[in-house]
């Protein structure tokens, strides 16, 4: 028998997830389900987190190392980070734009919207978790690149630029020194690098599990929130459209300015990794698969790609920054507020600039959110009025967030000429 793709493996999963949550949701096996079956989910997405922090570290190392000179290094990495900017500012424009448009704040009655106590001790958690982003200042986030203790940030997973700002460094260093008194240290990360790919791959053979677990709980989680997301449509389809937008007609038209790929083929090689974003809101999670797809499905050689997604899985939020831009001036039309164009070019900036402190992790963009409420002056209590619905939404701006790095890495790598041409079966499989 034909064996099936992974990307279909978890699409079955996912569906079969979604079904389960229903039928539990109607025969009441909610405390079976978050016993048994949430738990599962939950052990599949520590694994990925697991071994992220080892895997950017290992491949940035390995990538950086890798580059002749100081002045590759320097290319790649400023071509990188302009189109993440670029992006960046197209997508927080395109929410602008929609949103405007759409106006699915007018006419909305804040009050009228039960806020539940789970709802509400939620938004307040976002908020407090934001006061400590804002106390800095603007360059706070420069500050929280540079770590005072290595091991310290490692230990923890929103640490993740810190470990890309060292593991940079180390890497430069390694390019500057001789090769004779390197070669055992590059050798070491190369093995180490492998190893993790290899542990990789044990983990996805788990993914259609996994995925399952996740759609499963989250559904049964969601099941009394029917109310809210019906009544919160018109915002939540203005993002999602905003999204689609994305991930349909700005990456598409940057892949035919910059390479040849056809972008369907760039979309079935990419596929598995989109789907793990979905299920897990993790950018951070998704990467190693991200990498994989990246190197031994598209084609991306892997000096480019383990230099430019680890990157982006940090700092290139493309999603995340549009749904910012929606749902602050949605929050605005909510309690009547009219944002000039001052306001509105302050939410490009702020949105822009949070997106690239943003941890890679499920719900800090809820956090990243009450900066750019705050750079506004919009009630950050509005927060409340969202959250119902934000999981969803989560899940759908992390494809977006990923397939922009992948997109990224691609274009990247074409310009560079390190973009090889795959096979129907490497596409496929």
């Amino acid at each position: 028998m034909k064996k099936i793709p992974l990307h279909w493996k978890i699409i079955i999963g996912m569906v079969l997830g979604v079904v389960y949550g229903l039928i539990a949701n109607k025969l009441g096996w909610v405390d079976f389900t978050n016993d048994w079956i949430k738990p599962w989910g939950k052990i599949f997405v520590n694994l990925l987190k697991l071994i992220a922090v080892p895997l950017v570290f290992a491949s940035l190392i390995k990538g950086v190392a890798s580059l002749s000179d100081i002045s590759k290094l320097s290319r790649i990495g400023g071509k990188t980070i302009a189109i993440y900017l670029v992006s960046t500012v197209i997508a927080v424009t395109i929410g602008l734009l929609l949103v405007n448009t759409v106006k699915p704040g007018e006419g909305f009655d804040k009050d009228s919207i039960s806020k539940t106590e789970q709802i509400q001790e939620g938004a307040n958690k976002k908020i407090k978790a934001a006061e400590n982003v804002k106390d800095g200042g603007p360059l706070q986030f420069l500050v929280d690149i540079v770590p005072t203790n290595i091991f310290d940030a490692a230990s923890n997973n929103r640490n993740m630029l810190q470990v890309i700002f060292f593991a940079i460094l180390f890497g430069i260093a390694l390019v500057m020194l001789p090769n004779e008194k390197t070669t055992y240290v590059k050798g070491f990360f190369d093995g180490i690098n492998d190893i993790i790919l290899q542990i990789v791959d044990i983990i996805m053979m788990t993914a259609p599990y996994g995925v399952f677990a996740l759609l499963g709980g989250l559904v049964v989680d969601f099941g009394a929130s029917a109310e809210l997301f019906i009544a919160l449509a018109k915002y939540s389809v203005t993002v999602i459209v905003g999204l689609l937008l994305m991930i349909l007609v700005v990456y598409p038209l940057i892949f035919r300015i910059f390479t040849k790929m056809k972008y369907k083929d760039f979309f079935k090689g990419i596929m598995p990794a989109q789907m793990l974003a979905f299920s897990t809101s993790s950018s951070a999670a998704t990467l190693p698969v991200t990498m994989e797809r990246c190197e031994d499905h598209l084609g991306v050689s892997e000096e480019v790609s383990s230099f430019v997604l680890p990157l982006g899985a940090t700092i290139n939020m493309d999603g995340t920054s549009l749904y910012q831009a929606v749902a602050a001036v949605f929050i605005a039309q909510a309690y009547g507020m009219d944002l000039d164009m001052g306001q509105q070019l302050t939410i490009v900036l702020t949105a822009t600039l949070a997106s690239i402190g943003a941890a890679a992790v499920p719900g800090a963009g809820m956090v990243m959110l009450v900066i750019v409420l705050g750079a506004i002056g919009v009630p950050t209590e509005g927060l409340a009025l969202i959250f119902g619905v934000d999981r969803l939404l989560d899940m759908m701006r992390t494809v977006v967030n990923v397939t922009g790095d992948a997109t990224v890495a691609t274009v990247v790598a074409s310009t560079e000429g390190q973009l090889r041409e795959v096979t129907e079966e490497e596409l496929m499989s």
